[in-house]
């Protein structure tokens, strides 16, 4: 028999859920470990390479009345083939409860595995406390188990049966079970990426043997569970509002950035962002509270982009969001007929008979373009943009070298293409699609060797190399393997130091046989004017150098980093956001 479409495309409160550690009897939980998103490396490699980093999970939901199927669906889910369920269960081994549980070969704990759980044969499919998972993948742990439940309220106990693809998950009463099962009947839970099937167990409670009550693992899962319901009396109850707080935000950080993010968990109805107390903060609306819940417990304390844009999530008190206008601030995915707010597009718009187009409407697939501002890359869509067309050039002053320096400020730079009829024009491919974005917002109408330069995304995908024998004049060279990249290693504190060009330059790896003299005279030997200049008190391996100008600083930086200081140190430079 087929699936229907709205068991495969359908939000689940649980997306990739990261694990939670065993931990000890007086701890309440331990952050899980780095998890890696879907490349979301993260994207959400912002690419976004882009971590995620959970820090916190949420209270569990009480249950809820869960709404009729639904047919949107959302971009992470991966795309599952429609088959039998005989093919489903002879592939996986998984046998549905009440029949014979033999173990599966080459897995010599299933045996052991299958005396933990007592299983009664009678009433198959009556509505039981005790929630029978098929189809989970083999390395999945019980903590994953435990999450798939808390949405839909206490989970009193877990058993996951090695090597044979089912778990057991024992839920504090029958109508949090009830929901849980109706839930996942209409939109496909899934585990790691693999769709796993949720139905009742044959029996009523969980019993397991005295070696399962000491299993660390899942007592920690357990443990780790009623924190969460705890929390639930301190941070307030679950609601359809979320409140997005974005700590850390170096990267830029949009409304559509947060509508890729959030929608692959479930169908937003509503985004308002504001600024408070100098941090960029959202309101963001879903339909229903297990989706709302599983927001929080997905995203709250993970990061957009590696190492930054951190996301703390809680519940708001408001119960909806009055959204006006459909613009860069505010949407209502639900009415794209709002009007802007300036009176100018919204005569335009009025005339052509079209809404706001910087939009995405719900439901629909996110553009590569839209994606790539986020870093997220999803599975059968072209690779985000990462070019940059660079304009207005002093093409008497610009080379390969120059760009490599000056854009290496904000990503790793792979090629540099000066172009071979219009000089003051060039390509500069960056690593990842929100180092592009970072290059725009800090170098794009700044003055650069007297002129103000453009930069912008480029129509190209990549930069070609020249073909063996083509003239080229040295105006393409390719960066891919240089070891002056800023950015190659994973959560590089390099991320939290990046600032838009300054007259105040950041110097480091100063050898101690270099005094403050010299480095002085080697900037003025560079054309630039040197106005101050400190060393770090405690580490004189950094200074800070202070010049003339924005503009004499961005020449100097091009100039002097990598600059040879001694027969083994070469001279670190980046701007700086502190003065002298």
């Amino acid at each position: 028999m087929k699936r229907p479409v709205s068991e495969v495309y359908c939000p689940s409160p649980y997306l990739a859920v990261p694990h939670l550690q065993a931990v000890p009897a007086v701890q309440a939980v331990v952050p899980p470990p780095q998890a890696t998103p879907v490349p979301f490396t993260p994207a959400f490699s912002p690419a976004f390479t882009h971590s995620l980093t959970p820090v916190s999970v949420t209270p569990a939901l009480t249950p809820v009345s869960v709404p009729p199927a639904v047919t949107h669906f959302t971009p992470m889910m991966h795309f599952i083939d429609q088959r039998g369920s005989d093919e489903l269960l002879s592939q996986t081994g998984a046998v549905s409860n009440g029949s014979v549980m033999s173990p599966a070969p080459n897995h010599a704990d299933n045996n052991n595995d299958a005396k933990k759980v007592k299983l009664d044969t009678k009433n198959p499919g009556a509505p039981s406390r005790v929630i029978h998972i098929r189809n989970i993948p083999n390395e999945v742990t019980e903590a994953e188990i435990v999450h798939l439940g808390i949405p839909f309220g206490k989970v009193t106990n877990v058993l996951v049966l090695k090597g044979k693809n089912q778990a057991f998950l024992e839920m504090s009463d029958e109508v949090a079970a009830t929901t849980m099962v109706n839930y996942f009947t209409n939109c496909t839970a899934q585990l790691r990426g693999r769709a796993v099937y949720v139905q009742f167990s044959n029996h009523k409670e969980l019993k397991t043997d005295q070696n399962h009550s000491n299993n660390p693992s899942a007592q920690a899962a357990l443990q780790a569970a009623q924190a969460l319901v705890n929390q639930t009396d301190t941070q307030g109850g679950p609601n359809t509002v979320l409140r997005v707080i974005v700590e850390h935000m170096i990267y830029p950080v949009t409304l559509d950035v947060l509508y890729q993010i959030f929608s692959r968990v479930g169908k937003v109805l509503k985004i308002v962002t504001f600024t408070k107390n100098n941090t960029f903060q959202a309101l963001i609306q879903y339909p229903d509270v297990v989706t709302a819940q599983a927001a929080k417990m997905t995203l709250d304390g993970q990061n957009i982009y590696n190492a930054c844009c951190t996301l703390r999530i809680e519940y708001s008190k408001l119960s909806n969001l009055n959204v006006k206008y459909n613009n860069d601030k505010s949407r209502d995915y639900t009415n794209p007929n709002l009007p802007t707010g300036d009176p100018a597009l919204d005569s335009a718009l009025a005339i052509g008979g079209m809404p706001f187009t910087g939009m995405p409407l719900a439901g629909v697939t996110p553009t590569a373009a839209a994606l790539g501002a986020a870093g997220i890359r999803l599975p059968g869509q072209p690779s985000p943009n990462c070019v940059l067309l660079v304009s207005n050039l002093n093409e008497e002053m610009v080379t390969p070298d120059a760009l490599f320096t000056l854009f290496g400020v904000y990503g790793d730079v792979l090629r540099v293409k000066i172009l071979f009829n219009k000089k003051d024009n060039a390509l500069v491919q960056m690593s990842e699609p929100h180092q592009t974005q970072l290059a725009i917002s800090h170098l794009d109408k700044m003055k650069t060797w007297g002129k103000q330069i453009r930069v912008t995304l480029s129509k190209h995908q990549t930069v070609q190399l020249p073909k063996e024998g083509q003239p080229d004049a040295g105006l393409t060279k390719d960066y891919t393997n240089s070891p002056l990249h800023r950015f190659k290693k994973p959560g590089s504190k390099n991320y939290q130091n990046i600032y838009p060009p300054s007259a105040t330059l950041h110097l480091s790896n100063i050898p101690p046989t270099v005094d403050e003299e010299q480095i002085k005279d080697a900037f003025t030997h560079a054309g630039a004017s040197v106005k101050a200049f400190k060393f770090f008190p405690k580490d004189r391996k950094m200074a800070l150098i202070q010049l003339g100008s924005v503009e004499e600083a961005i020449a100097a930086l091009i100039k002097m980093h990598n600059f040879q200081l001694s027969d083994s140190s070469h001279l670190r430079v980046s701007f700086s956001k502190s003065t002298i």
